[in-house]
């Protein structure tokens, strides 16, 4: 019988190993324009962000946004945008991916106050959704599919 990671694997997908965390958060290693970082896999938050102090970190060009963000613990707290950026997770990659900038602060205090450590951003449905993500809870993997050239 063909196991779920043979049958990805032979689909296109590629295998990420999934951390989880104190707070029973699965987290996840990515790299943003080739700086590598820490995030939170979020099925729920709609959009891929990053926190302000993150734009020198991760190279990131920066444009004020309307748009007001909501999260768990937080209400219409002010985001800026960045386009163009190259995400990369395990062997995984896409290029001009947007990310969402706002106040990561009670997100990271959150994860501290439960001895976890903080995260530089958090990878939403947007990324999950374009990279047609499956994760297999069980054995803590998330599988993306290939959608641009391997290289």
């Amino acid at each position: 019988m063909e196991t779920l990671k043979d049958f990805l694997l032979n689909k296109g997908y590629s295998r990420v190993k999934l951390k989880l965390t104190k707070t029973n958060h699965f987290e996840i290693k990515a790299s943003i324009n080739g700086v590598k970082g820490r995030f939170i896999l979020d099925t729920g938050a709609s959009s891929s962000c990053v926190g302000f102090e993150a734009v020198e970190r991760f190279n990131l060009k920066v444009k004020d946004s309307e748009i007001k963000a909501v999260g768990a613990g937080a209400s219409n707290m002010t985001t800026k945008i960045s386009n163009s950026n190259n995400l990369k997770i395990g062997h995984w990659k896409r290029k001009r991916v947007a990310l969402i900038l706002f106040n990561l602060s009670h997100v990271n205090n959150g994860l501290v106050s439960h001895n976890a450590d903080p995260v530089d951003g958090i990878i939403g449905a947007d990324v999950l959704k374009k990279s047609k993500a499956i994760i297999d809870y069980e054995k803590k993997y998330l599988y993306l599919k290939f959608t641009e050239t391997r290289k």
